[in-house]
């Protein structure tokens, strides 16, 4: 028999959640971000799913070429662009969208072939400092790639820091606002907080990524109350059940010790699963439908959950470990991380039923 343990991927989720986007921008047009292999979900899947966005965004090129070869006609965006001069070559045969956020990239789009032409997103650093032109150089950037013989279509693009917190958008806005008035471009900015908490930086395109997956952009705002579905739920069952007796500790470094007789139940998924491993003794987990707590560290292939309060629990009892029924947010919050994480960290090992 297989190792009970599997990941249930729902299509009806993704596109609620994409119904979601449409309700708070419903001017914009979406980019989907299905980078990092969709944050776990897988690309393909979610691409078919998100079918009705305009575009997708991700960062990379093969998995862009898979989307075209499949026969997808949005537009599709590599949101960090070229890393060397070939890619250029790739992404003109097959029409992708690059970034350019440099001016190393600009250098490359100068000697990219003679009669190729890119749809350019040109990433102007508001204050995030990460990727991005500098405000110093964007008006000669700017003037640089208007009339590129490269350049078919050119979109400013950039990317918030503080959407998600009370420092907000408007210092980043105003930045951009100052850089780009008059320009008359089209402006792709927001992601996931900001589509759900500042209209006014929707602009012409959106780019909503966790909010997809059906986890909150907010660490004080739960999925559900966003009308958020999980889109991933990770499921296994109860490999053995033990009674330990006070003073019994639990896995290595037996860092849980029981103070009074006890049940505890051995779930099958582990850090080589993608469950985080970090995770201390407390963090939620569901067993039979109750919702219970881990106890001790986790291991590779196995974690322990209290049955204190679920007499019924035996080998064989079905376990979530986030998703329907228990967000990720909420595990990943207590094990000290982020969802974007845990459903990252989704291990190939780790069976996919797509529903």
């Amino acid at each position: 028999m297989p190792r009970p343990i599997n990941a249930t991927i729902s299509l009806d989720a993704l596109r609620h959640n994409l119904s979601v986007v449409r309700r708070h921008a419903p001017r914009a047009s979406v980019f989907a971000v299905i980078k990092a292999n969709a944050y776990g979900h897988g690309a393909m899947r979610a691409a078919h799913a998100l079918v009705s966005a305009e575009g997708y965004a991700l960062l990379e090129l093969d998995a862009a070429v898979r989307l075209r070869e499949a026969g997808y006609r949005q537009r599709i965006a590599l949101l960090e662009g070229a890393f060397e001069p070939r890619d250029l070559v790739v992404a003109a045969e097959h029409g992708l969208a690059i970034a350019i956020h440099s001016q190393e990239q600009i250098r490359m789009l100068d000697s990219a072939p003679s009669g190729a032409r890119f749809d350019v997103l040109l990433k102007i650093n508001t204050g995030m400092n990460r990727l991005g032109i500098m405000p110093a150089e964007f008006g000669s950037v700017l003037g640089r790639l208007h009339g590129h013989p490269r350049v078919a279509q050119l979109t400013l693009m950039a990317h918030f820091a503080t959407a998600d917190d009370a420092h907000g958008v408007a210092w980043q806005m105003e930045c951009l606002e100052r850089l780009a008035a008059g320009s008359g471009l089209q402006r792709c900015l927001a992601n996931s907080a900001a589509i759900l908490r500042y209209p006014e930086a929707h602009a012409d395109w959106v780019r909503p990524g966790v909010m997809l997956y059906g986890c909150s952009p907010f660490a004080d705002v739960p999925a559900e109350t966003l009308g958020l579905e999980p889109v991933m739920t990770l499921a296994s069952e109860l490999i053995t059940v033990r009674e330990l007796r006070p003073g019994d500790r639990i896995g290595y470094g037996g860092t849980f010790e029981a103070t009074r007789p006890m049940r505890i139940g051995v779930v099958a998924c582990g850090y080589a699963d993608g469950y985080p491993r970090h995770a201390p003794t407390g963090t939620p987990i569901v067993v039979g439908g109750c919702r219970t707590r881990t106890l001790g560290r986790v291991s590779m292939d196995m974690l322990c959950a209290d049955l204190s309060e679920i007499p019924a629990a035996q080998v064989g009892t079905p376990v979530t470990l986030w998703g329907q029924g228990l967000s990720a947010d909420e595990v990943a919050a207590a094990a000290g991380t982020v969802s974007y994480e845990l459903l990252c960290a989704l291990a190939p090992r780790v069976p996919v039923i797509e529903v």
